[in-house]
């Protein structure tokens, strides 16, 4: 059974003032900890503070080893300007080796686009780290109208049918990809 379970990192994405980025990632968060199998690190920037992070600190040391120790991501992002928020592209260059041969997923959120052109760029980011982005995606438009003044989705059922294919593709190749990794450890 052990070697059914991995461990998921949701990372947060956004670190604006007033962002709406901790109603996406917790409804996200607590979908996927319903799940079997999922130990859920939720990796939020708005703490870890990407910006103030030096190669050598402890803190930098601590955001190495949870990314490290992840199997699996899935990047809470919204949608600034048709691109992603650019603590988020900071964060993602501090490290290398720990998001290669892992998959990553996406749930966006913005306008009418619901966030799709900043998962669009992020995939590209991600494949030249070695990460594998799954086609799935969970993505809100016009997020701040979907949920009610509580976090929930007012209509949860396409989101949450949505969210469990993103889940499916997410623990199939987080389980892939963790076999791999232990039989022949991945290397560039």
């Amino acid at each position: 059974m052990s070697e059914q379970r991995f461990t998921l990192a949701v990372i947060v994405g956004s670190t604006r003032e007033g962002r709406f980025a901790p109603v996406v990632a917790n409804w996200f968060a607590g979908h996927a900890r319903r799940r079997a199998g999922i130990t859920v690190d939720v990796i939020d920037l708005d703490t870890v503070r990407p910006y103030e992070l030096r190669h050598g600190s402890e803190e930098m040391a601590l955001f190495a080893k949870r990314v490290g120790a992840a199997d699996a991501f899935v990047v809470i992002t919204p949608e600034y300007n048709h691109s992603f928020p650019a603590p988020l592209k900071h964060a993602i260059d501090l490290l290398h080796q720990e998001w290669q041969a892992k998959p990553v997923g996406f749930v966006s959120y913005g306008g009418i686009s619901g966030g799709l052109r900043a998962v669009e760029q992020l995939r590209t980011v991600f494949a030249e780290l070695h990460a594998m982005t799954v086609r799935e995606t969970v993505s809100f438009s016009m997020a701040h109208g979907l949920f009610d003044g509580e976090g929930r989705l007012r209509e949860p059922a396409a989101a949450d049918q949505a969210a469990d294919a993103l889940l499916d593709q997410v623990t199939w190749w987080a389980l892939a990809l963790k076999e791999a990794r232990r039989v022949r450890p991945y290397g560039t």
